[in-house]
């Protein structure tokens, strides 16, 4: 079996998956089910209540999970898919537990073909945190993965950087990463 299909198998079984993107390796977990999702807290020791980004394959994936207006449209248009976590007001579909009650959620659109296969072919978000402990530092290659998992996708050696992350809504920058020059010029013109 193909390491996606392996992938898709436990996901869709409510189990985690390790897997490359173009900063780190994440932890992922069906994000339409709580119990995956509360797995993945109980593996990061990850306390409830701090929200969990999922990461999409597709527009119309990102589209059923948060609410997308004109600006929200253009910035993605813009810098996905990269890495950048788009926050956004999140859709009922989504387990409450991962906006750690502020009905907000973050979204990752990887540009990494592992990454988006995994996510196409289960035909549902995963979650897109780092693949650690939390507080620890983000994993960049298999053996530095210090989280329980079911199976693990290797994507070789990752760069590393993580992701910046944007509350769009508030048109703040939460967190510098890659992208960050260019994220922060686009918000000054959305003003």
């Amino acid at each position: 079996m193909d390491p996606i299909d392996m992938a898709v198998r436990v996901l869709s079984r409510d189990g985690l998956v390790v897997y490359p993107t173009e900063t780190v390796y994440g932890l992922g977990a069906d994000a339409l089910s709580e119990d995956a999702v509360m797995r993945v807290y109980e593996a990061k020791n990850r306390p409830v209540g701090k929200p969990v980004s999922v990461a999409v394959s597709d527009m119309e994936m990102l589209s059923a999970v948060a609410v997308v207006d004109e600006a929200a449209r253009a910035f993605i248009e813009r810098f996905l898919p990269g890495p950048v976590t788009v926050i956004l007001p999140a859709k009922s579909c989504l387990p409450a537990v991962l906006t750690g009650g502020t009905g907000l959620v973050g979204i990752r659109w990887p540009d990494h073909a592992l990454a988006l296969a995994i996510i196409a072919r289960l035909d549902a978000p995963i979650t897109a945190t780092s693949a650690n402990i939390s507080g620890d530092v983000p994993p960049t290659r298999p053996e530095e993965v210090s989280v329980p998992h079911d199976y693990l996708v290797d994507g070789g050696e990752l760069p590393g950087t993580p992701s910046t992350v944007v509350d769009l809504p508030a048109r703040r920058i939460l967190r510098e990463g890659a992208e960050y020059e260019a994220v922060k010029a686009f918000l000054e013109t959305l003003g």
